[in-house]
């Protein structure tokens, strides 16, 4: 149990679009819009969490088709994330937009989001801690996993909010949109690469 505990904080404290949009939303809107969002985040990998146990995802993604369609919108959708974040110059907004994303706006981002579907298989189908029952064991995944996600999402939010409120030159606020754009694409590339 205390191997997929330190699996869960490493898979996803790592930077990742859900953590990074965070911090954007946070850094570009504030605590409360950011907390909003981080809800629909909430949701959004419980989802994917209950469709990868389900095996709704096995099924959806057997069909080759649709895998590749769901893979290229997913890779478009966060390639364009990763743009907007590193252009967004020398202000730390991460994410450029007239309102924040709110609820569903998190939901979205979790259903499209590789590093999503990939550490919920990855958690869900390894890291068996409890043979004699399998139901328990699944239910404890779920009780742990987000037991450490919920704070994790919110340490990224105050991240995000600190680093507005601390007024950095204008190169060191480019260049942490530029590293930020660059995790994102590093999932990207990932994506791209588990895909092959």
């Amino acid at each position: 149990m205390l191997t997929f505990a330190a699996a869960v904080f490493f898979l996803i404290i790592t930077p990742g679009p859900g953590v990074l949009s965070t911090a954007g939303v946070g850094a570009a809107f504030g605590v409360r819009a950011g907390a909003r969002y981080v809800i629909g985040l909430f949701i959004g990998t419980n989802l994917v969490s209950l469709a990868v146990v389900s095996g709704l995802t096995a099924v959806l993604l057997a069909d080759d088709r649709l895998r590749t369609a769901l893979f290229f919108a997913s890779i478009a959708y966060l390639t364009f994330l990763a743009l907007r974040i590193g252009l967004a110059g020398s202000r730390i907004a991460f994410i450029e937009k007239q309102k924040p994303p709110g609820i569903p706006g998190g939901i979205l981002l979790q259903a499209v989001n590789p590093k999503a579907y990939a550490v919920n298989t990855a958690l869900f189908t390894g890291f068996g801690f409890w043979p004699q029952n399998l139901g328990v064991e699944i239910v404890l995944k779920f009780l742990i996993l987000n037991a450490i996600w919920i704070p994790i999402h919110f340490a990224w939010l105050w991240l995000g909010v600190t680093l507005q409120r601390m007024n950095l030159p204008m190169r060191t606020q480019r260049m942490i949109n530029i590293a930020m754009a660059l995790s994102m694409l590093a999932v990207v590339v990932l994506a791209a690469f588990a895909q092959t």
